[in-house]
């Protein structure tokens, strides 16, 4: 599913004042500081190839999901990080919103070839329902504007989707990237493609799911979704997590996967716990035998080598969702395995999802991985095969 956008290539930026939406949802840690920059990081090329072509910046993002003005989401924490980063300041002042009478004002001051970072869109409620006096707001502040937030693009907001329809729009970077990585694993992937699916649930991925059986050779199912599929089989899975609800819509899945002649394919075991907890004694069950009081917290040793022995031969793979409770030990240690797995096939590599790409940071394997995308939501929904708002609407104004 190749997208057609226009680009950085087709426009010239000299002189010109450019708004970008970028995307510096970051983790903020205590004291203000910026916790993970790799969402900034991502944009850098973006930024500095438009600051060299001698463009004016004015970078709108949100952070969090504020109902109004809220002292622990202002971007002031993310214009300090990007100060560091670009090496030159960034100009922010706090205010209610990005389009606050004194934001305007602040600006239009900004000086030719500077960097104006606006406050959190998110502090504006027009922001979320594409308010098109918002959006002309926006775009009063630039001449043209680049989307470079892959991470919202799946959002009609007025940062995003309405702005684009008001000025010539094009897609920065990191987006066009994400569009070509995830573009081609529903194009012409190298086979053989093998998905790896992790998560609580299976309702988050059902629309995955089903529009990846039609490309995909093998798909295999971690995480808490897998005791769904386990139970729909007729297992007895404990105290697991199970969607109860959506046990019908399992057999369903599988039942195509055996018509398309797809490999959909759960643990044969997993480890299991009384409950979430470091150093609490655990156990190896079969999947589809554990006991009351027990709950499936991770994949066992028998299928972390089956799972590594296909991942290891496939040729492309794309990952999506932990294996289990990574976050906790030992409960993280398929979700490590699959991690080394994924960067030691040597196969085109996708990882897509927040836990998943923060758990290729933690294991510190992210270097080898051919694409970390920056979009859980949005790659989730590109996947699935819908359109993206943020991305359908660039070009829809004229070039300039």
């Amino acid at each position: 599913m190749r997208v057609r956008v226009p680009t950085l290539d087709d426009v010239d930026v000299d002189g010109k004042r450019v708004l970008v939406r970028v995307d510096f949802n970051v983790p903020l840690q205590e004291g203000g500081v910026v916790g993970d920059d790799t969402r900034i990081r991502a944009t850098l090329p973006t930024l500095r190839e438009l600051l060299d072509a001698g463009a004016t910046l004015v970078l709108a993002s949100h952070l969090g999901r504020p109902k109004g003005p809220d002292d622990e989401a202002r971007l002031a924490p993310v214009a300090e990080r990007l100060a560091e980063l670009l090496e030159r300041p960034v100009r922010y002042t706090p205010t209610s919103g990005p389009g606050a009478s004194e934001q305007q004002t602040f600006v239009a001051a900004g000086e030719s070839g500077s960097i104006t970072l606006l406050e959190n869109t998110r502090f504006d409620a027009r922001e979320t329902k594409n308010d098109p006096e918002l959006a002309k707001v926006l775009a009063g502040y630039a001449d043209l504007f680049v989307n470079d937030a892959f991470g919202a693009a799946h959002r009609a907001h007025a940062s995003t989707e309405g702005v684009a329809r008001l000025l010539p729009s094009y897609a920065g970077r990191l987006l066009e990237r994400e569009l070509t990585a995830l573009g081609a694993l529903l194009d012409d992937p190298e086979r053989p493609f093998v998905v790896v699916l992790g998560g609580a649930k299976v309702s988050d991925k059902i629309g995955v799911i089903s529009n990846l059986l039609g490309v995909a050779d093998t798909i295999l199912i971690g995480g808490a979704m897998a005791f769904t599929f386990a139970k729909a089989a007729g297992g007895r899975v404990g105290d697991s997590l199970v969607e109860d609800d959506k046990l019908d819509l399992a057999r369903d899945l599988v039942t195509e996967a055996e018509e398309r002649g797809v490999r959909l394919l759960v643990p044969d075991d997993v480890v299991c716990a009384p409950r979430v907890e470091r150093g609490i004694e655990i156990a190896v069950h079969a999947i589809d035998d554990i006991p009351d009081g027990q709950k499936g917290l991770d994949v066992g040793p028998d299928t972390i080598r089956r799972f590594e022995r296909i991942v290891l031969a496939a040729r492309t793979v794309l990952w999506n969702g932990p294996m289990g409770v990574f976050e906790i030990p030992p409960f993280d240690v398929g979700t490590r395995a699959i991690a080394h797995a994924v960067a030691e096939s040597g196969a085109s590599s996708v990882i897509g999802g927040g836990d998943s790409v923060a758990a290729v940071n933690a294991i510190g394997v992210a270097d080898r991985i051919g694409h970390v995308s920056t979009g859980g939501g949005a790659s989730l929904e590109f996947l699935e095969g819908r359109t993206l708002p943020g991305v359908a609407a660039l070009g829809s104004v004229g070039g300039a």
